[in-house]
């Protein structure tokens, strides 16, 4: 089907809840070095508030830019445990969400929002506990009257998010998850952390990297010597 659309997330399945519980508790970096070092968004978008981290379902609008009619019309396609993605169909900073869009969707159970444009209502936002990561802050007004699509694919800096994906974000930035990856990245990164927390034991006991990775042949490799103060100003 051609032309602007609203699919219904109703017919559009989400990953796995126990693969978005271990994105949740994991996070970001996690997550993106299980999946082979992919899915990560430029770090254009960063989080409005610290602390934040969250993992769902990602719901997708391509929106006019300068425009919020979209945003208005996504809101009965969020539900719990859902993440909404907003990018615009060219750069935008303008001020597309504020405190009224995130009222509305919290009380849908929606975790929060990841908008390739501008975000207001900082102050708000931050006082209600809903999460966004945006390319801007910016109190630059919307109109409502161009139309756009709910549910399709839409280009975040640097990744590709379809409908159902799974969206992680935190502190870090944002990384999406295939859905039909979600299950797998999330084994991946659950014995990753296993491995990390062996490793984060032995780093508190003084073990060095350069000895736990067998890093030291690649320094002879490399040609870098150990020398001291006086050989080394020679």
């Amino acid at each position: 089907m051609s032309g602007h659309k609203i699919v219904r997330s109703a017919s559009i399945p989400g990953p796995d809840p126990e693969a978005l519980s271990t994105f949740s508790r994991l996070g970001v970096s996690t997550v993106h070095e299980a999946m082979g070092k992919s899915g990560l968004v430029e770090p254009v978008l960063r989080p409005i508030y610290p602390g934040a981290r969250i993992a769902g379902r990602a719901v997708t609008v391509l929106s006019h830019p300068g425009d919020n009619l979209m945003i208005h019309a996504v809101i009965e396609q969020c539900g719990e445990g859902d993440v909404l993605v907003v990018t615009t169909t060219s750069s935008s900073s303008d001020g597309m969400f504020g405190d009224l869009f995130a009222t509305a969707l919290k009380a849908r159970g929606t975790l929060g929002l990841v908008i390739n444009a501008g975000v207001r209502d900082v102050a708000d936002l931050t006082e209600m506990g809903f999460p966004a990561w945006s390319r801007a802050v910016h109190s630059q007004g919307t109109n409502k009257l161009n139309p756009g699509s709910i549910n399709v694919p839409v280009q975040l800096p640097g990744v590709t998010v379809h409908p159902g994906d799974a969206v992680v974000a935190d502190d870090d930035g944002v990384v999406v998850v295939p859905r039909r990856l979600a299950t797998e990245v999330a084994e991946k990164a659950q014995a990753r952390a296993e491995n990390e927390a062996q490793k984060r034991e032995q780093f508190s006991q003084g073990v060095l990297g350069l000895d736990l990775y067998n890093l030291r042949p690649k320094l002879e490799e490399l040609n870098i010597r150990y020398v001291d103060a006086e050989e080394a100003d020679a």
